[in-house]
């Protein structure tokens, strides 16, 4: 306690920053510009999220000597250009290894040798130097993580860095999830605070998980934790930010938005020097200074309810995938459905209408409904809209074809006839992007993908698969959750009230090849993100056991469609692909 009665309190900035893997000498030019507003704004210490400087993940990049090399080059400059203020920055440390084979091999001892000697480290900077380093002790093997491929962990003596005359630890991601671990090892070795450095993918309600970890360790440690995430997206994951403060005695003492860049100044009280039980060595990285006059509490935002955080995962997924890759603008079917007109919302909020072009493809099945539903889509949403009948294709085509057939024909309707206009769809949407410069993104939702309802090189043909994870039933609930927080209805209420069609034949509705999705949904979700067996979902009394049976027998027939189909944004702990992989060839029925 100070002689005025109050405690001492550290200085903190949150960098909570948008890197890009691979974009070393970018992903520097954004940690400094972070730091200089940390410096002006008076902080001991600026954080930065984990992997700043190659990108995170990086994955195999890590398997390049060349790249880590580079990674550790662009420290030494981002450091050199560090003054008062120490930073906290993610780089990869080490040497890749020219023997690619093996990524770690038992020993002779039973100990496990890591052939690929690089580290997910953190760089402790001061006055135009590092300071100290500190390697990641604990790495993830499961959900989207695969760090035992990259890394080897860190396994060498643990140490403190004096910042601002403070004893301060430093953690990194996972390290803060192990019950008495580095956390709770650095507070009984004197330290008065930890920050914990991340790049924490986003997955529906992983916020409060996160602050309920930490809130653990703060009461196994006694001491105020730091957790400054990464924001941004790359690939299918999402990373949302939400960094936040928890104070020793385990409120929230600061939160960020989550899934926008910022730089957070936070004014972070010490609880008081408590004996140590362990003895570790401080690094001097800075003196204390001066305290500033005032305190600054830091942002206080609210966590996201469900809703809002699927919306501004989509959408920054979206921008981040299209502008990562060079684009600038989409293109997408509009077929007057409710997955292309959610779609194509969240396209104009990623991008903004000018960057949005709808192509409307109707066929000899299409209802008049479904194009005054698109074009109304499309004028609400003030995007650029055009229209290409594909009979003359579907003709053509056709005529092509059934000279080529044992029976001579193309029965209306049937599924060549169906998959023959998904194709001449993906057709023109890929052409119109090739002549335009465009990226195309796919409609289809996860229900869908589940079962196989789409059309290989058809529907499924594009670059991102904006709301491949979004079951249907919840696609209705987003998009009337975005008209209710919209100044106008953006998703005309026709869209929502009409029963489900692909119009690929007559009179097509959804619930003639499947049940109704509030049946239907339930048992993919069991099935698919409860990992349970097909008599395990039978007993669960969701629908007869013969529907069970024939829903996850399509499931696990349409394994080699979704091998085929673009990335798309993960939303959810059991994303096709990132999370959920399952043989193609599999004969295993449970």
């Amino acid at each position: 306690m100070n002689s005025d009665g109050t405690r001492d309190f550290i200085r903190v900035a949150i960098c909570q920053i948008n890197t890009t893997v691979g974009d070393i000498s970018g992903n520097v030019g954004l940690a400094l510009d972070s730091l200089a507003e940390a410096e002006a704004a008076g902080a001991d210490v600026a954080i930065m999220p984990e992997m700043t400087i190659p990108g995170y993940p990086p994955e195999d990049l890590l398997l390049k000597p060349g790249f880590v090399a580079e990674s550790r080059a662009a420290l030494e400059k981002f450091a050199a250009a560090t003054n008062k203020c120490a930073a906290v920055i993610g780089f990869a440390d080490g040497a890749a290894s020219d023997d690619i084979d093996h990524r770690w091999v038992p020993g002779t001892d039973g100990t496990v040798r890591y052939s690929n000697g690089v580290w997910n480290a953190v760089a402790v900077c001061a006055g135009g130097r590092v300071a100290g380093t500190y390697h990641k002790r604990h790495l993830p093997n499961y959900d989207v993580f695969d760090e035992m491929r990259h890394f080897r962990p860190g396994d060498g003596a643990m140490s403190l860095f004096s910042i601002a005359g403070h004893p301060i630890g430093v953690t990194l991601c996972e390290d803060a999830w192990i019950p008495d671990g580095p956390v709770s090892q650095l507070a009984r070795g004197g330290a008065r605070m930890v920050i914990n450095v991340n790049g924490s993918p986003f997955r529906e309600d992983k916020a409060a998980v996160r602050e309920n970890v930490i809130r653990q360790r703060v009461a196994e440690a006694g001491i105020p934790v730091v957790y400054a995430n990464l924001v941004g997206g790359q690939d299918e994951l999402v990373f949302d930010g939400g960094s936040f403060v928890i104070g020793d005695d385990g409120e929230v003492v600061a939160r960020c938005r989550q899934f926008d860049q910022s730089v957070a100044i936070v004014d972070v009280e010490l609880p008081e020097p408590s004996p140590t039980l362990d003895t570790y060595p401080i690094i001097s990285v800075t003196e204390r200074r001066s305290a500033p006059t005032g305190r600054v509490t830091g942002p206080s935002e609210p966590l996201l309810d469900l809703n809002e955080q699927r919306w501004r995962a989509l959408s920054l997924a979206t921008r981040d995938y299209v502008t990562k890759s060079g684009f600038t603008d989409v293109c997408l079917g509009l077929s007057g459905g409710v997955d292309s007109s959610l779609v194509a919302a969240i396209a104009v909020h990623a991008l903004g209408p000018d960057h949005v072009h709808g192509v409307l493809m109707p066929s000899r099945y299409s209802s008049d409904h479904s194009i005054s539903d698109a074009e109304a889509l499309a004028t609400n949403l003030h995007i650029d809209v055009r229209t290409i009948a594909i009979e003359s294709a579907h003709s053509a085509l056709t005529s092509m074809l059934e000279p080529n057939l044992d029976d001579g024909r193309i029965e209306v309707g049937d599924l060549t006839d169906q998959n023959l206009q998904s194709r001449i769809r993906g057709v023109l949407l890929m052409a119109l992007a090739n002549e335009h410069g465009w990226l195309v993104l796919t409609t289809g939702n996860k229900s869908e993908s589940a079962v196989g309802y789409s059309t290989l090189y058809g529907d499924t043909a594009g670059a991102f698969a904006v709301i491949k994870d979004l079951w249907k039933l919840s696609v209705y609930d987003l998009c009337r959750w975005r008209n209710l927080n919209s100044d106008r209805e953006l998703i005309p209420e026709s869209v929502l009230t009409k029963p489900p069609s692909a119009e690929l034949r007559p009179d097509q509705r959804d619930d003639q090849s499947l049940p109704p999705y509030e049946i239907l949904d339930p048992i993919l979700q069991a099935y698919v993100e409860g990992d349970r067996t097909v008599s395990e979902v039978e007993a669960m009394n969701l629908a007869e056991p013969d529907t069970v049976r024939r829903i996850c027998k399509m499931v696990d027939l349409a394994e080699y469609k979704r091998r085929q189909t673009p990335v798309g944004a993960r939303l959810t702990g059991k994303a096709f692909g990132r999370d959920r992989r399952i043989p193609i060839i599999n004969a295993y029925r449970g």
